[in-house]
C-alpha cells in the first residue's frame, strides 16, 4: 500500500487522483508543508510525498510519473516518440501553468506582504491566458490532452485548472472549459476530490 503525505488542497491531490484512476489502495496523511511529519520526509518541507516500498518520493510530478511507469498505465512506453511528446506537454504544463500559479500564490499570500507586489497577478493572469491559447494548439483530437488515452498531463492540467479558478485566475479558451468539465466528471477524480 503507498502512503500519500500531503493536505488535500496541495498538489497531493493530483497524486490521490492518479492512485484513484490506477484502483490503487493508499493511505492518506493530510500533513501541511513545512510540518515535522513532511520535513522528517523532506528537508524542503514540500507536499506531496509518496512513501512506495518505505522510501519517501518527491515532487508530484516525479510521484505521478514513477506511478504510470511502475503500473503501466496513464502513460505512453519510455523511449517512443508518444512518451516523448507526452513529456513534452508534461514540461510546458509545469512551465507556463503550474509556475504562474505557484507564483501567484507565493505573491498572494506566502511571502511576507512587504515582498508581494500588487501588479504581478495581472502580469501573471496575462500570461496564463496565453498559455491558454497555446495549448489548445497543442492539443490532440480526442477527450484527453493527447487524444484518446488519458495520460499525466491530464492530471497536472485539471488540477492547475481547479487552482486557476480558485485562484480567480479566468479559463479564457471554450475548449479548455469543456476539457476540464470532462475530467471533472471522472469517477476517480470525484473520488479524490473528496479525500
Amino acid at each position: 500500500m503507498y502512503r500519500v503525505i500531503g493536505s488535500g488542497n496541495s498538489r497531493a491531490r493530483r497524486v490521490i487522483w492518479m492512485l484513484e484512476e490506477l484502483g490503487l489502495p493508499y493511505a492518506h496523511v493530510p500533513a501541511p508543508p513545512r510540518s515535522d511529519d513532511v520535513i522528517a520526509l523532506n528537508p524542503a518541507g514540500k507536499v506531496p510525498v509518496l512513501i512506495a516500498d518505505n522510501v519517501p518520493i518527491t515532487d508530484s510530478t516525479a510521484i505521478l510519473t514513477f506511478l504510470a511507469d511502475r503500473h503501466g498505465h496513464l502513460t505512453h512506453p519510455a523511449g517512443t516518440i508518444d512518451r516523448a511528446r507526452q513529456d513534452s506537454l508534461t514540461q510546458f504544463l509545469l512551465d507556463e501553468f503550474d509556475s504562474a500559479l505557484w507564483m501567484a500564490a507565493r505573491h498572494g499570500f506566502v511571502l511576507p506582504e512587504a515582498l508581494r507586489p500588487s501588479a504581478i497577478q495581472d502580469s501573471l493572469k496575462c500570461e496564463l491566458g496565453r498559455s491558454q491559447k497555446v495549448l489548445m494548439q497543442r492539443m490532440g483530437d480526442g477527450p484527453f490532452l493527447m487524444g484518446a488515452a488519458m495520460t499525466v498531463p491530464d492530471i497536472i492540467l485539471t488540477h492547475c485548472g481547479d487552482w486557476a479558478e480558485a485562484a480567480c485566475f479566468p479559463i479564457t479558451e471554450p475548449g479548455l472549459g469543456d476539457y476540464l468539465a470532462r475530467m471533472r466528471a471522472r469517477p476517480a477524480y470525484r473520488r479524490a476530490q473528496a479525500v
